[in-house]
This record gives C-alpha cells, sequence and structure tokens, in this order.
C-alpha cells in the first residue's frame, strides 16, 4: 500500500513537473496585420515573433515558453478594443502594440481595468503615458519630442520659406501636425496653410489647390505613409513641386511604392536607425534568412519582448502589475536597440529622433536614409 501510494505521489510529481516545463505564456501582438496599414502590422508582428523564438530558445521566460497571439486590429479603435476584449478573454496578460495612437488608447482602457500589461513599440502620442495607467509602457518616443526636432530643423533651414501643416485628423497624425506647429510658432513662424484631410481619401486635389494658392514651399504632413503617398504623387501630377516633412508614420518602403518618383527629397524624423547598432547584428541575420527587411518599428517590436521578460526575470514573476513595477523607474533594460531605462510614466527615458532624406540609390530604389 505504501509503495503504491508512493508511486501514485511521485507520478503527481513527474505531471506537476511536466506541465510546468511545458507551459505556455501567452503573449498578444496587436496591429494593422490587414488593411492599408498591414506593412507596419507586419513590422510589428515579424519582430515578434523572432523574438519569441529567440527566447523560447534560450529557455523561455521564467521557465515557460511563449506564444504569440496575434489580433488584427485593422488601425480602426472599436476593432482594437474589440481585440482588447477576444485577449483577455483567451487568457493574454501581455500585450506588444498596438500601433496606431488612436487604437492603443482605447484598448489601452481595457486592458488596464483586466489586468493585462499593454507595451507599445511604436504608439508616440502624448496622452498615451499621461492618463497614469498603470499597465501602459512604450519603447518609442514621444510626438512633442518628436515635433519639437522637426519644427527645430525647419526654424534652422527653411525659416524664410512657406510651411503648410496638413493633417490626417487621427489622434497620431493631428497631434504630431500640432505638436511641430508649437514648435514653428515659438521659432516665429505662421504657418500659410493649415487643413485636415481624410485619411481614407484618395483623391487630394482640393488640397493640392490650396497649397497651390498658398504658394507652400514646405507642407508638413501629421499622417501615415498611404495619404502621405498619395499626397506627393498628386501634387507632382499638378507640377508642384512642395517638398514634404513628416514623421515615423511614413518609415515604410511603401510610401516610394505609392508616391512614386516625387517622394525624394522627403524629410522625415524617426528615431537613430536601430538597424546600425551592433546589439542588432545577430538578429539582423536571422531577419535577411527570412527574406524579411526589419524596416522601421521591426527591432521596436523584438526589444519590447526583450523588455517584457527582462522585467518578468527582475520581478520573479509573471504577474503584469509586478513586471510593470520592476520596469517604470528602474535599472536600464539591454535590447537590440540600445539600453531602455522608463520613468514612472512608461516612458523611454532617451531623446529618440533625428533626420532622414528618402534618397534613390545605386539600384534605383528609393529610400529613407539617416541624416
Amino acid at each position: 500500500m505504501k509503495k503504491l501510494l508512493l508511486g501514485g505521489i511521485a507520478l503527481s510529481a513527474m505531471l506537476a513537473f511536466s506541465g510546468v516545463a511545458n507551459a505556455q505564456i501567452k503573449i498578444g501582438v496587436a496591429g494593422p496585420i490587414t488593411g492599408p496599414n498591414a506593412a507596419f502590422g507586419a513590422q510589428l508582428k515579424n519582430g515578434a515573433e523572432q523574438a519569441a523564438a529567440d527566447i523560447n530558445a534560450a529557455g523561455g521566460i521564467n521557465g515557460q515558453k511563449i506564444e504569440i497571439v496575434l489580433g488584427d486590429d485593422v488601425s480602426d479603435p472599436k476593432q482594437g478594443v474589440s481585440i482588447a476584449n477576444k485577449f483577455v478573454g483567451d487568457g493574454v496578460k501581455l500585450v506588444i502594440g498596438h500601433f496606431n495612437s488612436g487604437v492603443t488608447m482605447p484598448a489601452s482602457e481595457v486592458y488596464a481595468e483586466n489586468g493585462v500589461l499593454m507595451i507599445s513599440p511604436s504608439a508616440t502620442n502624448p496622452q498615451i503615458t499621461e492618463r497614469g495607467l498603470w499597465n501602459v509602457l512604450r519603447t518609442c518616443g514621444r510626438d512633442d519630442q518628436q515635433g519639437a526636432v522637426a519644427s527645430a530643423f525647419i526654424a534652422k533651414n527653411f525659416k524664410d520659406n512657406k510651411i503648410a501643416v496638413v493633417h490626417d485628423k487621427q489622434t497620431y497624425g493631428k497631434g504630431l501636425a500640432d505638436e511641430t506647429l508649437k514648435g514653428l510658432k515659438a521659432a516665429g513662424i505662421t504657418e500659410v496653410l493649415y487643413e485636415g484631410v481624410n485619411d481614407t481619401e484618395k483623391d487630394f486635389s482640393a488640397l493640392v489647390s490650396k497649397l497651390k494658392a498658398a504658394n507652400a514651399d514646405y507642407i508638413y504632413w501629421g499622417g501615415l505613409h498611404t495619404a502621405g503617398g498619395l499626397i506627393v504623387r498628386q501634387m507632382r501630377d499638378q507640377g508642384l513641386k512642395t517638398v514634404m516633412i513628416s514623421g515615423d508614420g511614413i518609415t515604410t518602403d511603401e510610401f516610394a511604392t505609392i508616391g512614386g518618383p516625387g517622394v525624394e527629397g522627403t524629410l522625415m524624423t524617426f528615431p537613430p536607425d536601430p538597424q546600425k547598432r551592433p546589439e542588432a547584428a545577430a538578429v539582423l541575420k536571422k531577419f535577411e534568412a527570412r527574406n524579411f527587411k526589419p524596416e522601421a518599428y521591426t527591432l521596436y517590436s523584438y526589444a519590447t519582448l526583450q523588455v517584457m521578460a527582462e522585467g518578468a526575470k527582475r520581478s520573479n514573476s509573471l504577474d503584469p502589475k509586478k513586471i510593470a513595477e520592476a520596469l517604470k523607474g528602474a535599472a536600464p533594460v539591454s535590447t537590440v536597440i540600445g539600453d531602455l531605462a522608463f520613468d514612472k510614466k512608461g516612458d523611454i527615458t532617451r531623446p529618440d529622433y533625428t533626420l532622414y532624406t528618402w534618397k534613390k540609390q545605386a539600384d534605383g530604389k528609393i529610400t529613407y536614409i539617416e541624416n
């Protein structure tokens, strides 16, 4: 009888150990997997998946293997909330995303109410972290920082030129345009045109006519690459040589595909090229083997999962609140995009923007090159 009991205990222990060894932690990746901004969704997805593969190969997070769960929000706030609720229902406790600021904010409130930690690689609107939510961090910078860099550059180099400011009426686009405009006004520059357009429009001829009438030398565009590319193409089609200046929302080669040859000379703010960092060299080879170009926020997404894993390690827990506490106001985390430290709001503490120019390469391709 004792022998039998001992065997039962041993069997139970083996099963329990097996359960721990095979346990998985679900990590959600939320963004526009389909739709007009799918290029950015692919960046978040591929970055997170490669990070998960590498972390799993090294033993996982606190001994548990990562299972990536995708959520396609199509850059729509309502769909973002639906994805957030689905993640909660599926037992997801950690989320990488969302991409768009206007989707991130309502989704983050669902996560906060349900004990889910969210770290965005790309949502830059200041209000994302200014609301004081316990569960929100981001590995990218903020639009008040990005707008300050853009306006300072314009004030230094184009103060005597005519500047138009145009946005797509969305949380990110209008927010970035307004932050840039704030900096321009502080530098004594008055815009010749301030205009909002719908991000789903295809015909921007009315805007081009207004730019012509204002004799704008430069247009600051607050928005994403799809509409931005169409605006450039239609300006050039109407003989307008106005140069576009924009932010991180156009950091995909699809901008040049949509905008055509006229995008050459476009100026853009984005963090210093993460692909140039020595920490990223080994990971870049893995993306190369997969035939995926790790543009823009790919390495930011990879770094976001590294940050989550480090928070879990520091707290010796998979509890989202403990992970957040272990990251905010704490020592820097080593990642593929460099060391990242977070303030109590969940923002990174390093300045993170510089200027790029879209230039034609030797093979004829036009892409963005750090100045």
